[in-house]
């Protein structure tokens, strides 16, 4: 996670965890393979006897080591077709320092148990928001489903009280490009500062692939990325669990760019040049019949409990049956209502 609010994922391994779907782990899986391929393929003929790996926002749990577990042995795999020696490697796993590290320092020793080649482990907590490492030192850089995660709420909506999202529906619609738009320029501010940021870090030729919980769409979205949460919300403000002044002034740094937005960003930049970019349905790789009211409610409650806990307090058994009673009366709210997200992977170099 990126955002200094407690926005980290809920602890454990249990059914109010999060967990990436199997479909979004191989695409990730296919460019991460082919970032190892094309950074052997810049170097000389004299290979790195060290490589430098980091995970940025990797959370814990059952997903926080599988992007680098993917990069260790197609760098093993790739040495081991050519004969060559396989280098030394280092793997950081970052997140921001309330994430569950002690679940991830638990995870590592997988890693550390890789004779060949030689893995070294450590932790970088922070935000990838700011500088995580020494300056051209990280050959390859992945993340995963987090960089949708700002820096911090546009200020102008802080400043001139605007809620993010409306209970009454005439002032959401009309209010909706004002609020989003404050959310899309945020977005490009943090994400043109991240690539700053991780230019300076990796080396020259050095890879990154990451992918993020965008939409399809060009321009404003129709919609938050975080609509159901703010829909349940509402409703709780609106029946009196949650107080009503509260709810305006709740924010949610999250914002859903589209494949343009991203490119855009990184073309002005110009640090980077993008190799492969692919665009996915978000829901197309969920079994409709698992999309169950009661599934919806603990993804939700995985992602972003500790964020609603710390601003409206321990609510979180009445939002999940809120939950479970609004999406039971048609499971087909959410495909309807999210028709435009998608999920955006890809892959850069270092120029």
């Amino acid at each position: 996670m990126a955002s200094k609010q407690m926005v980290h994922m809920n602890q454990g391994q249990g059914e109010r965890s999060y967990v990436l779907g199997n479909a979004q782990q191989n695409r990730m899986k296919l460019l991460i393979e082919g970032a190892i391929i094309d950074l052997y393929s810049r170097t000389s003929t004299l290979l790195p006897e060290m490589m430098v790996i980091a995970d940025l926002g990797c959370s814990f749990g059952p997903n926080s080591l599988s992007l680098v577990l993917v990069a260790v042995e197609a760098i093993h795999g790739y040495c081991l077709q050519f004969q060559q020696a396989p280098p030394e490697l280092c793997v950081f796993l970052n997140d921001l320092p309330d994430n569950d590290f002690n679940t991830v320092v638990k995870s590592l020793v997988t890693l550390r148990r890789i004779n060949d080649p030689v893995v070294v482990t450590g932790v970088a907590p922070g935000s990838f928001y700011e500088r995580l490492f020494t300056s051209s030192s990280v050959h390859l850089v992945c993340s995963s489903s987090s960089l949708h995660w700002l820096s911090k709420v546009s200020e102008v909506l802080r400043r001139n009280q605007i809620p993010a999202y409306y209970i009454n529906d005439h002032a959401r619609r009309e209010k909706l490009p004002m609020v989003l738009e404050a959310y899309a320029q945020q977005l490009r501010k943090d994400f043109r500062h991240f690539l700053e940021l991780r230019a300076k870090e990796l080396v020259t030729g050095g890879q990154m692939v990451v992918s993020i919980i965008g939409r399809h769409s060009d321009g404003i979205a129709p919609f938050h990325i975080w609509d159901i949460l703010a829909q349940v919300l509402s409703i709780m403000a609106s029946e009196g669990v949650i107080d009503k002044a509260k709810f305006d002034s709740f924010y949610v740094p999250v914002y859903g760019p589209s494949k343009d937005d991203l490119r855009e960003i990184i073309q002005e930049e110009g640090s980077f040049s993008i190799k492969e970019f692919l665009v996915h349905d978000f829901l197309i790789d969920l079994d409709s019949a698992l999309v169950t009211p009661s599934w919806i409610a603990n993804q939700i409650r995985a992602v972003h409990e500790q964020i609603v806990v710390q601003h409206f307090g321990d609510v979180m058994d009445e939002f999940v049956r809120i939950t479970e009673r609004h999406w039971s009366l048609d499971t087909s709210l959410m495909q309807e209502e999210h028709v435009g997200l998608a999920m955006l992977t890809l892959s850069v170099t270092k120029a």
